[in-house]
């Protein structure tokens, strides 16, 4: 379902075209000050990217996202009942989209989906499966920081991109992107989050870890398809993940009573729990499927496996708009734990 958690509880509603996408927020502490402009930051930056001069490489639909409070609020200040937020889409171009419901894209959802509601799912912009849903996702974000901040919690909680199409190197990234735009393809890439100020013993053994429930909200986004937890930053060269390397050099020496650890190949978390280091986890995230490359796919009109040319509006790397989300997803998964 649309649904997500038990003390901090969202739910997400509305399609990339629709009239509007909005999250039903319940949970926010009665008294926590709120205002529209509280959102403008984190929305600015899921509309635009973290680096400016990467801002081509995202889409060229322009929406207002301007938040409109429904419920919940009264004189700047939270009631304690469900925060309803909605963002209207008024930059919609729902012809580009009309051929998929025949010639779905590869590797987009346009297929299961389809499958999945019998063909009255909404495909417009891709519907609910849409880049466009993580605006209410960050909206909730926002007030699962505030709600953090009104019951004292003091968490740092920021994202970078790490990579590009596997390059490090902040300098090469536009170049990429103009390349991948020139050829009508698309780039993934990887986004790093940090966690600091976040208690020792936070979390639970198995099925309700740390990891789970973080992990459970990061596939969530579209276009995450995997998730690693450490800090390999300082690792021997070349081993950048847990499976590569010896105990002797993945174990985190402990150097002090607070447990506070040399490295953090461990991201903060053992057993399920925090362990008081600052919690790291990295999203891989694929490339957009839409792309004006020709690709293979099955027509089910022609009943024949045809060439397909994808137009319209479409990110080059929805990477670059990640890091938002990714804290998004860090503070929901913290705050239906913590409060």
């Amino acid at each position: 379902m649309n649904t997500y958690g038990k003390n901090f509880t969202i739910t997400i509603f509305g399609e990339s075209h629709g009239k509007c996408t909005g999250a039903v927020i319940d949970g926010v502490p009665a008294g926590t000050a709120i205002c529209e402009s509280d959102f403008a930051g984190a929305l600015e930056r899921r509309r635009n990217g973290d680096i400016p001069g990467l801002s081509q490489g995202t889409t060229a639909r322009k929406e207002e996202d301007l938040p409109v409070i429904l419920s919940g609020v009264l004189d700047g200040k939270a009631t304690g009942s469900p925060i309803a937020v909605i963002f209207e889409n008024k930059d919609c171009r729902s012809s580009d989209y009309g051929q998929f419901r025949d010639q779905p894209r590869p590797s987009h959802a346009d297929f299961a989906a389809n499958a999945k509601f019998s063909g009255f799912n909404d495909i417009r912009g891709g519907g609910q499966f849409s880049g466009r849903m993580t605006l209410p996702l960050a909206a909730a974000g926002v007030l699962a920081f505030k709600a953090l901040e009104q019951k004292g919690f003091s968490l740092s909680i920021k994202s970078r991109i790490k990579a590009i199409q596997g390059e490090v190197d902040e300098k090469k990234w536009n170049g990429l992107i103009q390349q991948a735009k020139a050829d009508g393809d698309s780039l993934g890439g990887e986004v790093e989050c940090r966690i600091d100020g976040l208690a020792a013993g936070v979390g639970e053994p198995f099925f309700n870890s740390l990891e789970s429930a973080i992990s459970h909200l990061a596939f969530s986004v579209p276009g995450v398809k995997g998730i690693q937890f450490g800090d390999f930053s300082d690792s021997p060269e070349g081993k950048n993940k847990a499976s590569l390397m010896k105990g002797s050099e993945f174990n985190d020496p402990i150097i002090d009573s607070q447990g506070h650890t040399s490295t953090n190949h461990s991201g903060g978390i053992n057993g399920g729990l925090s362990n008081g280091n600052p919690v790291v986890f990295t999203l891989d995230i694929r490339p957009a499927a839409s792309i004006a490359k020709a690709q293979q796919t099955f027509n089910f009109k022609s009943g024949k496996t045809e060439k397909l040319s994808i137009g319209g509006r479409h990110d080059a790397c929805i990477a670059l708009r990640c890091p938002v989300i990714a804290e998004s997803v860090a503070a929901i998964a913290l705050a239906d734990i913590l409060l």
